[in-house]
């Protein structure tokens, strides 16, 4: 799991690459699992691993937002599937599309078994990233990831929710980066939180882990 950087220009357009800046900034950075289990799961009292303790209850939560078809969603919109979320934004220079690539893969890998899954892409950037943008960003994944936006208050109460961190770092020459929490989460049909998944894992073992979850 990381906390990365990822610079952009402002007013930009989605989904264009920017520059990498020099020095490393913008790169992802490792942290240690103990590090991640602090901030991502907020002390919820849970594994890495994915064995689930009491307390799961504080990751995760009902929420409202706009997909990227106009609709407004909450978790009981998806008709009983577990949830595969990951948070992250159009902008994003490398971590987020790659991270995107390896969710696409991964369920094709589940074949008919990952219909009862809904992959889904909450924005950190919800200024810029609106249904349509959304849209088309994901659309270079296929036709599995639903894209979620909504209002700057909006997207701050499901980051607390899903113990999130996320927060605009200016730069210079009108670019800026937005430092967040990157990592897979998956949930219940019933809504609770299951298990965190390294966002740098591969297809492979996304894929893997979702089957132990589905079996």
């Amino acid at each position: 799991m990381r906390i990365w950087r990822c610079k952009a220009p402002l007013g930009g357009k989605a989904g264009k690459r920017p520059p990498r800046p020099a020095g490393g900034a913008g790169r992802a950075r490792r942290l240690t699992l103990a590090a991640v289990a602090a901030l991502v799961l907020g002390g919820a009292g849970l594994l890495l691993d994915g064995v689930s303790h009491p307390g799961d209850g504080r990751i995760g939560g009902n929420f409202r937002l706009h997909a990227d078809t106009g609709a407004m969603v909450s978790p009981a919109s998806f008709g009983g599937r577990y949830l595969l979320i990951y948070f992250g934004y159009t902008h994003c220079a490398d971590v987020c599309p790659t991270t995107l690539a390896a969710m696409t893969a991964a369920m094709d890998r589940l074949g008919a078994a990952g219909a009862r899954i809904q992959p889904l892409f909450i924005t950190v950037d919800p200024t810029r990233d609106t249904p349509a943008v959304l849209r088309r960003y994901l659309a270079a994944f296929g036709d599995k990831v639903l894209g979620l936006t909504g209002n700057a208050g909006e997207i701050a109460a499901v980051e607390r929710a899903y113990h999130v961190s996320a927060s605009i770092q200016p730069g210079q020459d009108g670019h800026y980066s937005i430092e967040h929490s990157s990592v897979l989460m998956l949930t219940a049909p019933d809504g609770r939180f299951l298990a965190p998944i390294r966002a740098d894992a591969s297809p492979a073992v996304i894929a893997a882990t979702l089957s132990r979850y589905l079996s």
